[in-house]
């Protein structure tokens, strides 16, 4: 297991953070909630058809005794659950709407963190990113300060640790986008141990080329700067633009840019749009070997995580384990 993870798993020995699992008629994700529930780090919550889900444990071989399963049409949470909603969408939602609504799994499980009944969520093995992230949008919203709530991801391969942003939620991003994300990550670096360099990355190191995309993550370097001595976030170093090897490198960087505040040591990486994030850590994941842990989503009130359609049950344990050390933030 990644060193993270066990490093985690020793700061969460005996809190016992409730996680809920929205899809537990997912035989992954049941899988993942019988193995965490035999932790003392991560009590799982699961949604889903009472009698499916036992079924599925039955054809599986999952003992669930023990774990909280709850079906979302008929719990007794749910008139509770309807009216917060209404009251927090403030006029966007009828009761007759919200009750409906809340029969999504997804919409019940993150009422459930919104009113202090868990702690934070975990889907996606069966549900895309905008189902997932839209109801935490919708209900828990972005923390002060936060325009945007942006998704990375831990790359780990043995003592290598990295973190990819944003690979999962933004498809266009301004300079201020960009510079928020880059202070975003180096909060969400800090907070799992890391000592963050952040690189804002472009095709471009230093003026090498001239576009107004380099134009852009020249000003969100900038703006990212300002940001963090607004914040007082002096032990962070951000810097750009760069190219991925001058930025991780250091004999490329002591050519490329000799001045820079990073010399080949980031450990954080910011690219420029979706898509270059989202195929850069798939290359990184499928060609270079390493451990894509998340998307780990940034900004948000209470933590919410996506996984990926093709995850694996280790993946949905490891973003559990993730999840519920944000909450100790």
């Amino acid at each position: 297991m990644p060193s993270l993870l066990n490093v985690l798993q020793d700061k969460l020995s005996g809190k016992n953070v409730k996680i809920v699992l929205p899809e537990g008629e997912d035989e992954r994700v049941l899988t993942a909630a019988v193995k965490l529930h035999s932790t003392d780090y991560v009590e799982p919550i699961v949604l889903g058809d009472a009698e499916k889900v036992q079924s599925l444990a039955d054809d599986k071989g999952l003992d669930i005794s023990g774990i909280e399963i709850i079906t979302p049409e008929t719990s007794d949470l749910k008139p509770e659950l309807v009216d917060a909603f209404v009251e927090r969408r403030k006029g966007k939602a009828t009761k007759e709407q919200a009750e409906d609504m809340l029969n999504n799994v997804n919409y019940f499980g993150t009422m459930l963190v919104y009113t202090g009944k868990a702690d934070g969520l975990v889907s996606g093995a069966a549900h895309s990113t905008g189902d997932t992230v839209r109801p935490a949008l919708q209900i828990i919203k972005t923390k002060p300060g936060v325009s945007k709530t942006s998704g990375v991801f831990f790359m780990i391969k043995g003592d290598e640790q990295y973190v990819f942003g944003d690979c999962a939620i933004n498809p266009t991003l301004e300079a201020a986008d960009l510079a928020e994300i880059a202070v975003e990550s180096a909060k969400t670096a800090k907070s799992f141990g890391m000592d963050p360099r952040v690189a804002l990355l472009s095709f471009s190191t230093k003026g090498s080329a001239k576009s107004d995309d380099v134009e852009k993550v020249e000003s969100a370097t900038k703006l990212a700067q300002e940001k963090t001595e607004e914040e007082g976030l002096t032990d962070v170093v951000i810097d750009g633009e760069f190219q991925f090897d001058a930025a991780i490198v250091p004999k490329v960087a002591a050519k490329k840019a000799p001045d820079a505040k990073i010399k080949g040591d980031a450990n954080v990486f910011i690219f420029p749009s979706l898509e270059a994030g989202n195929i850069g850590y798939k290359i990184a994941q499928r060609l270079g070997g390493y451990e894509a842990i998340g998307p780990v989503l940034q900004g948000l009130n209470s933590p919410v995580n996506d996984l990926s359609r093709g995850c694996s049950t280790e993946d949905v344990y490891n973003l559990s384990i993730i999840t519920a050390a944000q909450t100790l933030q």
